[in-house]
């Protein structure tokens, strides 16, 4: 079966109006996602942006650039660490819960990445420091990647989100062996569904993405530019990195429960037990 994972860069952008660039838009339940619905902004320097949110909450990731974030209550002024997410340290970031309206000004020239998920549950708005992210060092042989996790499972400042931010070099897999999150059958593994935004040092390149599931109804292999999209609604979905190039990609998850437990693909469990 085909089915549209991969949303190129600037496909559906509306335009720059007052400084703010729609880059992608993919709304939750308007795709073929349910849970997960996300948002690539680039803001010029003094630019706004403002979005009033209903039954969603929303993870504001300051990809590259500053800028100011406030709810109306809390306001977080100048936050993000890098102009360029290459720079491979980790960022700021802002959760906002459901029925609250959030503002974004644009310090300086920026990207901003707005992940969302549904929530019915109101929590505080929370800034989530640079310093506070942690980062993971994992795999071995050209397995290898740096995770920056945002909002992980543990954390407990979001009711359904999940962010995470990953550094793959070149000759390198991640997302690999390939695993899968498409099942309500825990603790053997979680539902969620995922997004992942890309980037790529240098520009011109690509990475590859592959998403499959057991009985093949996706089965799909994308050659992934700088500033793509993929959705991942289900099944395995692992990423191949070119030699000479650095892949980054931002990942979004969200299911009905906000737990990470995934399976492995049993074909390529094996590279795991390699000495």
């Amino acid at each position: 079966m085909s089915v549209q994972l991969l949303r190129k860069a600037g496909n559906i952008s509306l335009g720059d109006e007052g400084g703010v660039t729609i880059v992608h838009e993919i709304p939750a339940k308007e795709s073929i996602l349910q849970y997960v619905g996300f948002k690539v902004i680039d803001m010029k320097p003094g630019a706004q942006y403002e979005e009033a949110l209903k039954q969603e909450e929303c993870c504001i990731v300051a990809l590259r650039g500053k800028i100011t974030v406030t709810d109306g209550e809390m306001t977080y002024e100048h936050i993000g660490t890098r102009d360029s997410v290459f720079e491979k340290k980790p960022t700021d970031s802002v959760y906002v819960s459901n029925d609250r309206t959030f503002r974004i000004q644009a310090d300086k020239e920026a990207r901003v990445a707005l992940c969302y998920s549904p929530s019915d549950k109101q929590l505080p708005t929370r800034l989530i420091r640079a310093e506070d992210v942690g980062v993971e060092h994992r795999g071995k042989y050209q397995n290898q990647r740096t995770v920056h996790n945002i909002l992980p499972d543990h954390h407990p400042s979001a009711n359904s989100l999940l962010v995470v931010e990953v550094f793959t070099e070149g000759g390198n897999f991640s997302s690999y062996p390939p695993h899968k999150h498409d099942r309500d059958c825990l603790p053997e593994e979680s539902l969620l569904e995922e997004t992942y935004y890309h980037e790529l040092d240098p520009q011109q390149g690509f990475v590859f993405q592959r998403v499959y599931t057991d009985d093949r109804s996706i089965d799909e292999t994308m050659a992934v530019e700088h500033g793509d999209v993929v959705l991942v609604p289900a099944g395995y979905h692992p990423v191949g990195v070119p030699d000479g190039y650095t892949s980054y990609y931002l990942n979004v998850m969200a299911g009905p429960q906000r737990i990470w437990k995934f399976y492995n693909d049993p074909a390529h469990e094996w590279i795991l037990n390699r000495d």
